[in-house]
């Protein structure tokens, strides 16, 4: 089934661990939900849908309500982070209505998966009817309250160290030490520009050759 007429490609530049963060993601390092047909491509691969699911149906609207969404989510993560690097939590009015419209979003029935046969003969998942877009910002918003009331997953919860990168992803590594969004993005261009610094300063130190 097709996603729908003239689908652009969208290409996930890593895996943070959770639908709600990945959508996070969007808006680094532009904005990437700016069409219906980059948010159509977003929602196929991110795996909010099944694959093949059609998207056909989607409006004009979903992209400002998904951009909303992640406003929102952001608002409670990065608070969350703060509070954790400060100690202490200070809830703010933006905090609360942020809140307020995450649990607002939350609240409608996901979309209604079934099991039909696949081609090889075994079950796969599909969803019962077309997804309709306040089904599809629940599961995000779900995840988002799942995420922030755990707090487990709360605790792995970490922003990368990469200059100018506001990505947030869970920390599954051994000893919660990952620092990088991405080892081949952000943690090679620290790895260069420490190369480069010390080869710089290489450079000032090591005495002048004679003439």
């Amino acid at each position: 089934m097709a996603l729908g007429a003239a689908t652009v490609p969208y290409e996930p530049r890593i895996d943070t661990g959770r639908i709600c963060l990945d959508l996070l993601c969007t808006s680094h390092p532009g904005e990437r939900l700016d069409s219906l047909e980059r948010l159509r491509a977003w929602i196929a691969t991110s795996g909010l849908v099944p694959p093949g699911t059609s998207l056909a149906h989607a409006d004009p609207s979903w992209p400002a309500a998904f951009r909303e969404l992640r406003q929102d989510v952001g608002r409670l993560v990065r608070g969350h982070l703060a509070a954790a690097s400060a100690g202490a939590y200070a809830e703010s009015g933006a905090h609360r209505l942020a809140l307020a419209r995450v649990n607002d979003v939350a609240r409608p029935a996901p979309p209604a998966p079934c099991a039909v046969p696949g081609a090889d003969g075994g079950l796969v998942r599909r969803l019962a009817g077309p997804p309709g877009c306040a089904a599809l910002l629940a599961v995000v918003a779900r995840d988002a309250v799942d995420l922030l009331t755990d707090p487990a997953a709360r605790g792995a919860l970490r922003e990368c160290a990469g200059e100018d990168c506001p990505i947030v992803y869970l920390d599954a590594s051994r000893g919660r030490r990952r620092r990088w969004c991405s080892s081949e993005v952000c943690g090679n261009r620290e790895r260069v520009a420490r190369h480069r610094r010390r080869t710089a300063a290489g450079a000032r130190t090591r005495p002048a050759r004679p003439r």
